[in-house]
């Protein structure tokens, strides 16, 4: 049942107000002032708010202002008797959802209000859903290796500065670069990934700058790339180093100039793109060998993080795994399986060539193959530890 408080300093349209809520089945507090009010929604939850506006004392724009500044999320439907459009705007630029006379339209405030509760529930169920893709992305350890890259994370992410990440397969090379735009300034924007290893050769050009209609024998209409799908946020190049040498030269191209031109076009069109790339490969040696250009390297790795491998941060074993137990108890939709402190001592001694993929693999299969309490029996049984 949606949760409405009532602030308003005259008795009488408290009563009103609330008659008619409760009739429509919303629970319904009161404040009979702005300061009672404030107390109210820093200390419960409120999906909305009807609030006058000429109060004594603390008037609704300041009771809207100070709860907005103070994290609180319900809804204000802003009433007054005195109302002007200057009024309506003040109080839409502080956060209120409407604005409406006294006295109210019984129609219009109904509909009002469940407008705002619709909004209220949007808001409420992205905040969860970033909340379950912020758990799911995060990068768990306490290890002095992994805070090394989570506080150059940190540094290095309200910058528009190009960071190459490196590390071996399954370090978790694709999270470090989420945190990197999600703490940016293109957080909003997209971050779109390209798997460079994925992709053949003579299709990677038209993957990251698009084609026009025509272009080659299969280009039955024009495609746009990653670059520009990636305009005004992130592009994420996955395992760059097995990137052709050809569509290399284009890369460097667009990250000098910012402009990037379609497989068989001749316009030239204007990116903002951020590039973070990513690698599990010796660049350096691959520039002795002529496979990467030397110059699109310094180009990319203005910032260098590497990811440690898995055994180089063995004392973060126990937080993965109490991790990915919990993940894959919601995935499976069961009760969350425990693991004794032998047997976690038993992981910590493999080598974890796959690293944390292979950890978490590993994890799931022993949620699947034992009881309840995951044993040293269960470990030795399922995991080739060496």
């Amino acid at each position: 049942m949606p949760k409405i408080l009532i602030i308003d300093d005259e008795q009488s349209i408290r009563d009103t107000l609330k008659e008619i809520l409760e009739y429509e089945k919303y629970d319904v507090a009161e404040a009979k002032n702005g300061e009672e009010g404030l107390k109210l929604l820093t200390r419960e939850k409120f999906d909305a708010a009807l609030c006058d506006i000429k109060m004594p004392k603390m008037d609704g724009l300041e009771v809207l202002e100070k709860a907005v500044e103070q994290g609180v999320d319900t809804q204000f439907i802003m009433i007054s008797a005195h109302g002007t459009i200057e009024t309506a705007v003040e109080a839409t630029k502080k956060g209120a959802y409407d604005f409406i006379q006294k006295p109210p339209d019984l129609n219009r405030l109904l509909v009002t209000l469940r407008n705002a509760l619709d909004k209220s529930t949007l808001v409420n169920e992205t905040r969860v859903l970033k909340k379950k893709i912020s758990d799911k992305f995060d990068i768990v350890g306490e290890s002095g290796a992994i805070r090394q890259v989570k506080e150059a994370i940190e540094k290095v992410a309200p910058t528009e500065a190009r960071v190459l990440i490196t590390g071996e397969n399954g370090t978790g090379k694709e999270l470090v670069a989420r945190w990197i735009h999600e703490k940016s300034g293109r957080a909003k924007g997209p971050m779109i990934e390209v798997n460079c290893a994925a992709i053949p050769s003579e299709l990677i050009e038209s993957e990251l700058f698009g084609h026009e209609k025509g272009s080659f024998t299969s280009a039955i209409k024009q495609r746009i790339g990653k670059f520009e799908q990636a305009h005004g946020g992130t592009l994420f190049l996955d395992e760059i180093g097995d990137m052709s040498l050809s569509a290399q030269a284009k890369v460097l191209r667009a990250l000098q100039e910012n402009k990037i031109t379609r497989v068989g076009g001749d316009k030239e069109i204007k990116v903002n793109v951020r590039v973070v790339a990513a690698t599990n490969k010796d660049l350096k040696a691959a520039i002795e060998e002529n496979k990467f250009r030397e110059d699109l390297y310094h180009r990319l790795s203005v910032i260098l993080i590497k990811v440690p491998a898995l055994r180089d941060r063995k004392d973060d074993i126990p937080l993965l795994v109490e991790r990915f137990l919990s993940d894959i108890a919601a995935e499976y939709g069961i009760k969350p399986k425990s693991i004794s402190d032998k047997a976690v001592e038993l992981l910590q001694k493999h080598e974890w060539t796959g690293n944390i993929r292979e950890l978490r693999n590993v994890v799931e299969r022993l949620v699947i193959m034992s009881g309840q309490e995951i044993t040293t029996e269960d470990v030795t049984k399922n995991v080739d530890i060496r």
